[in-house]
């Protein structure tokens, strides 16, 4: 590299995951000189910025077995309803509400010499976005009652519905911190930044 010429700095910015509890955007800056030969400095940044969640999503439904397909059928339909009417009662709104999975097999017993048939399975499971998070307990209880024993919880997860202010904090960190280290390796070699 010339220690006595002008360096060119290229940014190029590459967000690595999403800004919810925290972002973790990375900048590489990269030098080059004018000629477009293979030379410079290349440094990485990264900055982080954290947030409170405001969100709840579960998914949850029921899974029943019945002697019959259209008994299993029936059966789910009605828990899954419930489930359902419970989730609007307690206000979680139509457009977060949405069907994840609805499966019908049947279910052997493979015990003793020979397998038999205890029935057919209906699994009818949703994905619940709830946004009042004070009373997310509340709403999960009342939705899982009405269901009963054959209620299914799969799993929950928290996270922030805008997450973009977060984002623009955590690149500007990033970008930051790189161009800090750019700065000292520049001023090593004897060349502008």
């Amino acid at each position: 590299m010339r220690r006595n010429g002008l360096v060119a700095l290229v940014a190029v910015v590459a967000v690595v995951g999403a800004a919810c509890a925290g972002a973790t955007p990375q900048v590489v800056v990269e030098s080059a000189p004018a000629g477009g030969t293979e030379t410079g400095i290349v440094v990485t940044g990264t900055g982080e910025a954290a947030g409170t969640p405001d969100t709840l999503t579960v998914t949850l439904g029921v899974s029943v077995l019945r002697g019959s397909v259209n008994e299993a059928i029936t059966a789910a339909a009605e828990r899954a309803d419930a489930l359902l009417d419970a989730l609007r009662t307690a206000g979680v709104a139509d457009r977060d509400l949405q069907t994840a999975n609805y499966s019908i097999f049947p279910e052997y017993d493979y015990t003793g010499e020979t397998q038999r048939l205890r029935g057919y399975r209906v699994t009818n499971t949703v994905v619940a976005k709830i946004r009042d998070l004070p009373r997310a307990g509340e709403i999960l209880d009342a939705a899982t009652r009405v269901a009963g024993d054959e209620v299914v919880v799969h799993g929950l997860s928290f996270s922030i519905e805008d997450d973009s202010a977060l984002v623009v904090d955590a690149r500007a960190k990033a970008f930051e911190e790189a161009r800090a280290k750019a700065e000292q390796l520049a001023s090593l070699a004897g060349v502008e930044l």
